[in-house]
C-alpha cells in the first residue's frame, strides 16, 4: 500500500501560524521534503519537532520529485513544505503533485497561511474575483507577454515581487496599466506588517525615494469595464462601417452576423448599418 503526501502549509512570517494539524503530522511522517532545509529546521526546532528532512526546490524538482514518488509507492508518508505559505501554489510542489496524481498516490493538503489571501484580505480592493500571477517572467518576451495578458484583466491582480525588482515592476506597471490604485503588503503576519495605500505614480515615487526591504505583495485594481467599453467604443468609431463590418467577416461570422453585431457595437439599428454598406 502506498503512502500519502501531505501538503503542509507553514508560517509566512509569524510562527504562530502553524497548525496544530502541521505540527502533529511534521512529527508523525516519514520525511519532510523542504524547499530549503535550513529555513525548515529552524521551524521544526522552535516546535521540538524531530523529523528527517530531504532538500525540493526549484532546481532539482523533476529529478526529486521521481525520488520520492518512488519512496511514496514504497509506502512512505511524506510531508512537503516551502519557506513559507502552501506549498504547490507558485511552487516546485506542483510537480510533485503532478506525478503523485500519475502514480496515483493520494495527496491531502493541510491549509493554513498564504500571502496571497492574507493580502487579499486586508488590502480594501475587491476580492471577489482576482487573478494570481505570481513573479512576472524574467524571460523578457514572457515578462512582456504577462503584463499585456494582464493589461485589461477587470479582476483584482497579485502579484509577488522582490524588493530589488520593485521599482522597475511598478514603473512598467504604470506604463502597461496606467494609474490605478494598488496595495503593496510588506512583512505580512510579522510585527513590522504594513499596507501601503497607494497609486502606481505614487508608489513609483516613494520607492524612487525609499529602499525597498523584504518580499512584497503587490494586489493591482481590475481595469474598470466602462473604460473597457469606452476604448472600444472609440476604436469603433475610427473606423467606417464597411472597415468594422469586414473586421468580424475576417474573424469569421457570415456577413449578416457581422452587420448585427456591428449595430450593437454602434447602438444603431441593424437596417442602418445594411442601408450604409449596400449604397
Amino acid at each position: 500500500m502506498s503512502g500519502k503526501l501531505y501538503l503542509c502549509a507553514t508560517p509566512i512570517g509569524n510562527l504562530e501560524d502553524i497548525t496544530f494539524r502541521v505540527i502533529e503530522t511534521l512529527k508523525s511522517v516519514d520525511l519532510v521534503a523542504a524547499e530549503d532545509t535550513r529555513h525548515t529546521l529552524k521551524l521544526l526546532n522552535h516546535f521540538d519537532i524531530k523529523a528527517k528532512l530531504t532538500s525540493y526546490h526549484e532546481y532539482n524538482k523533476f529529478e526529486k520529485a521521481d525520488e520520492l514518488v518512488v519512496k511514496l509507492l514504497a509506502g512512505e508518508n511524506i510531508a512537503l513544505v516551502t519557506d513559507a505559505g502552501t506549498p504547490g501554489i507558485s511552487d516546485p510542489g506542483e510537480e510533485l503533485v503532478k506525478k503523485c496524481y500519475e502514480a496515483g498516490i493520494e495527496v491531502t493538503s493541510l491549509p493554513g497561511a498564504s500571502a496571497v489571501t492574507v493580502a487579499l484580505s486586508m488590502c480594501g480592493l475587491s476580492s471577489r474575483r482576482f487573478v494570481f500571477e505570481g513573479f512576472l517572467p524574467s524571460d523578457k518576451k514572457e515578462h512582456k507577454e504577462a503584463l499585456e495578458r494582464i493589461k485589461d484583466e477587470t479582476r483584482t491582480i497579485v502579484i509577488y515581487e522582490a524588493p530589488h525588482r520593485i521599482l522597475r515592476t511598478l514603473k512598467e506597471l504604470l506604463e502597461t496599466l496606467g494609474d490605478r490604485r494598488i496595495r503593496i503588503c510588506r512583512e505580512l503576519t510579522k510585527i513590522h506588517e504594513s499596507v501601503m495605500a497607494l497609486t502606481l505614480t505614487e508608489a513609483v515615487s516613494w520607492f524612487e525615494e525609499n529602499e525597498p526591504k523584504g518580499e512584497m505583495v503587490v494586489v493591482i485594481e481590475g481595469k474598470d469595464p466602462k473604460e473597457i467599453q469606452a476604448e472600444k467604443e472609440q476604436s469603433w468609431q475610427e473606423m467606417s462601417l464597411e472597415e468594422h463590418v469586414e473586421y468580424y467577416v475576417a474573424q469569421g461570422f457570415d456577413e449578416k452576423e457581422a452587420m448585427k453585431l456591428v449595430a450593437k457595437d454602434r447602438g444603431i439599428s441593424k437596417r442602418d448599418v445594411y442601408d450604409a454598406i449596400k449604397k
